[in-house]
């Protein structure tokens, strides 16, 4: 067991870049492989979303471990690949199987996603994480300075990025077709659970969990099946800004090059504020419905820019959002596959000076508004790389070609600027983020809020 690292320390060591992080080789040489040779990959949390992986994976590359903490859930992936070793701790397994694994897949709760990853980067592994990036703002800068130190292919799984509608909609705005962008909206029609106490009954942990494995680096406590319902609770889960901000936000983040706040060359006084308007303020679980104004600076040229969050139907201003999108023709049919595609439950909105940009929900298809005014749009250049598929993109990088587009030097900011929506949901009264020393600077229990505090065992 490790000392103890304080959270005080920690951020103090993560925002200077200096993590106490070690080089321990480069990954994309470790073994030698040539290019045609297929990678050992290991799929940490195989059920849910992690069941894709497993279909998916073996198709490309060799998968070589799994691991999961909950037996029953992943009985079925374990069947499907027998000869596959398999373990519950993740640590155990890249000890004992790590010859064997040249990357790694987490797709396990929120919470536990920055340890897994964080392990896999400092054994000189490739990491895809799935989305949140990780639970915590500070977290998700661990993860970026680590990917950097280590030089590990990275990638996070918003797998719009890779479609062909996201990096043309990236194009079209940063090529000037709908003007200078001052405002945003992102939306989702879910919301939290409101009011609702935890339980208090223990019950008799069961013989296919190891409960102490999925509590990770958080408290312990009696075990509930309740608990396992991440989404209810703030400990466990990220509401919709993590569930799918992380694809709705993900275009005008990248389009408006709001990552650049994080990066050297940011001006050093550019703070990020956040306000916002909710149900009813909730420390333990998300609010029914919440309304979040990012008010972000200038970026070198670009102007300030205003996004605004909207989580829940009640939200205010969600419904005349939602209006002011299918007033131009939009249709959320299902059978509609062209340009006049609409999703209620989640999407985005760019307002520019010239027109604006809607893309549907994980950002895969997009239309310029008015429609009538832009038909006949030939558009700039294509100036972005296109992809041959999110993992597959990923799998290049882990071979030494360019990094991944959702590589953790972006996807870390862009999780780190939607975590800070989660806590600022909890305080009555703006908050100020530094992106640059990562702290919020105008509120000490907010920012007490950026890294929770690890219990003992666990450490980034």
């Amino acid at each position: 067991m490790r000392p103890r690292t304080t959270r005080r320390r920690f951020l103090s060591a993560a925002a200077s870049g200096a993590a106490a992080l070690t080089i321990l080789r480069n990954p994309q040489s470790a073994r030698g492989y040539q290019a045609n040779e297929k990678l050992g990959v290991a799929l940490v949390g195989v059920a849910g979303r992690g069941s894709w992986f497993v279909q998916t994976i073996p198709k490309m590359e060799n998968v070589t471990a799994l691991c999961d903490v909950n037996q029953q859930r992943a009985a079925e992936a374990f069947a499907q690949l027998p000869d596959v070793p398999k373990f519950a701790d993740f640590r155990v397994m890249l000890d004992k199987a790590g010859r064997q694994i040249d990357a790694v897949i987490c797709a396990t709760t929120d919470h536990t996603h920055a340890v897994i990853s964080m392990a896999a980067i400092k054994a000189g592994k490739g990491v895809f994480c799935e989305k949140p990036l990780a639970h915590d703002v500070g977290e998700n800068r661990a993860l970026r300075l680590a990917a950097r130190q280590y030089n590990v292919a990275t990638q996070m799984g918003n797998q719009g990025t890779a479609s062909e509608a996201f990096r043309r909609g990236v194009e079209l705005v940063q090529g000037g077709v709908i003007g200078e962008v001052r405002e945003v909206h992102v939306y989702n029609s879910g919301g939290g659970t409101g009011p609702k106490p935890p339980p208090s009954e223990a019950m008799p942990v069961p013989a296919w969990l190891d409960w102490d494995l999925w509590l990770g680096p958080n408290p312990m406590r009696p075990f509930h099946p309740d608990w396992m319902n991440r989404h209810s609770w703030r400990e466990f889960g990220t509401s919709q800004l993590g569930n799918w901000a992380t694809h709705s936000a993900n275009l005008p983040f990248k389009a408006l090059q709001i990552d650049s706040l994080w990066h050297a060359g940011a001006a050093e006084a550019a703070k990020i504020r956040l306000e916002a308007e909710v149900s009813s303020i909730e420390r333990v679980n998300f609010p029914k419905w919440a309304a979040v104004r990012y008010d972000v600076p200038a970026r070198g040229d670009l102007p300030p820019v205003k996004l605004t969050w909207h989580q829940g139907t009640g939200s205010p201003g969600f419904q005349d959002l939602i209006a002011r999108i299918v007033k131009h023709g939009l249709t959320e049919d299902p059978r509609q596959k062209g340009p006049e595609k609409f999703t209620h439950h989640a999407g985005c909105l760019l307002v520019g000076s010239e027109g604006m940009l809607y893309a549907i929900a994980h950002n895969t298809s997009i239309t310029l508004l008015p429609q009538e005014k832009f038909k006949d749009l030939q558009g700039p250049p294509r100036t972005l790389p296109r992809s041959r598929g999110h993992e597959r993109e990923w799998f290049d990088a882990c071979r030494g070609g360019p990094p991944a587009m959702s590589n953790f030097d972006y996807s870390g900011p862009l999780t780190e600027f939607l975590m800070l929506g989660n806590i600022a949901t909890q305080f009555d009264r703006p908050i100020e983020f530094d992106p640059m020393a990562g702290r919020i600077t105008n509120s000490p229990e907010a920012d007490r809020l950026v890294l929770r505090e690890y219990r003992e065992g666990w450490t980034l």
